[in-house]
């Protein structure tokens, strides 16, 4: 028998803004709230730029790779929140989350679907970012089981395809 290959990375950062097209600012931990998204957040508020049209992500995800590509090799600035995702990963392939259950520290995640950028990123950002994030737009994941996340949380696959795939807690 051959043992499953284990998925995981970090979470690099966490960002969040108060209501559409307000600045991302940084938070260095922040609860997830299940069925809502991230508290203080525009999602969860009901105060997001894409609420009115019923496109709804409770936490956004990015690769910190991509941010990386975006600013060295096209000059961007990203890495202060400007990819307008709630949590920058570290390590893993967000792609390879796709049909999973995730845990990120306390909280449990459940893939929803990609999240490509749209034009009002680039709105309230810079020239040049909405192609920047073509095909790097990052994920959107819905909150199965509320709790803190913290910069540096482990994210670790729990199930795929509804059959248990790891069940360690606590690393």
């Amino acid at each position: 028998m051959t043992e499953a290959k284990t998925i995981t990375g970090t979470v690099e950062g966490i960002y969040v803004a108060p209501e559409g097209s307000a600045r991302m600012r940084r938070v260095e931990g922040i609860r997830a709230i299940e069925g809502c998204g991230l508290e203080g957040d525009r999602y969860c508020e009901g105060t997001g730029f894409w609420t009115a049209y019923g496109d709804v992500c409770e936490v956004t995800l990015i690769e910190g790779e991509d941010l990386d590509y975006i600013r060295d090799e096209l000059g961007l600035r990203v890495h202060s929140g400007e990819h307008r995702r709630n949590i920058a990963t570290r390590g893993i392939r967000l792609q390879e989350l796709r049909r999973t259950t995730f845990r990120v520290g306390e909280v449990l995640l459940e893939y929803d679907r990609s999240r490509p950028p749209c034009k009002h990123v680039q709105d309230v950002t810079e020239p040049g970012m909405t192609r920047a994030l073509k095909n790097r737009g990052g994920h959107c994941a819905r909150v199965v089981r509320g709790g803190v996340i913290r910069a540096g949380d482990e994210i670790v696959v729990e199930e795929v395809k509804g059959a248990i795939f790891r069940r360690k807690y606590g690393g």
